[in-house]
Formats: C-alpha cells, sequence, structure tokens
C-alpha cells in the first residue's frame, strides 16, 4: 500500500511540475547544453545561467545599494517639491 501511496504522490508531484512548465524549460536548458560544442566547466552554472539566475551577483551588496537609491529618490523629490513651492510662491509675489 505504501508503494502506492508513494507512486501516486510521484505522479502528482510529476503533473504539478509539468503543469507548471518546469519540465519543459528543464528539458531546453539539457538540449542546450548536450547541444553545445565545447561543454562548458560547470554545468550547474550554464544552467543557473540559462534559466536566468545569475551566479556571480553579491545579493547583500545590491540591497544595500537599492536602499540608497530608494534613499536618494526620496531626497530629490522633496526638493522637487520645495522647489515647486517657491516658484509658485514666487510667482504670486510678482505683479503681472
Amino acid at each position: 500500500m505504501s508503494y502506492q501511496t508513494t507512486d501516486s504522490k510521484k505522479e502528482e508531484f510529476r503533473k504539478y511540475l509539468e503543469k507548471a512548465g518546469v519540465i519543459d524549460q528543464l528539458t531546453r536548458v539539457l538540449v542546450g547544453l548536450y547541444e553545445e560544442p565545447s561543454k562548458p566547466n560547470n554545468a550547474i552554472d550554464y544552467v543557473k545561467k540559462y534559466l536566468g539566475s545569475p551566479t556571480d551577483i553579491d545579493v547583500e551588496k545590491l540591497k544595500l545599494e537599492y536602499e540608497k537609491v530608494k534613499e536618494e529618490n526620496s531626497r530629490l523629490k522633496k526638493q522637487v517639491e520645495d522647489l515647486k513651492r517657491k516658484s509658485r510662491s514666487s510667482k504670486a509675489r510678482t505683479p503681472d
């Protein structure tokens, strides 16, 4: 009975992967690797690259850079609003 349950779980998981497109995508990347004239030294990096997962990115560095850019953006937005306010007030004071 346990054998049948395991098989049905495997089949259910296989159907899930197929429905999500995982099997097709993995098949494409593996066929691409097979057809490479010069096989890469690191097949895992090849698969990651093909699936869109860069291997040489420092995620923590990107997070810090993102936070800095976000803060700079916020500061600049405030500066633009201040300048708009000053411009409106100087126009209101200037007689036509």
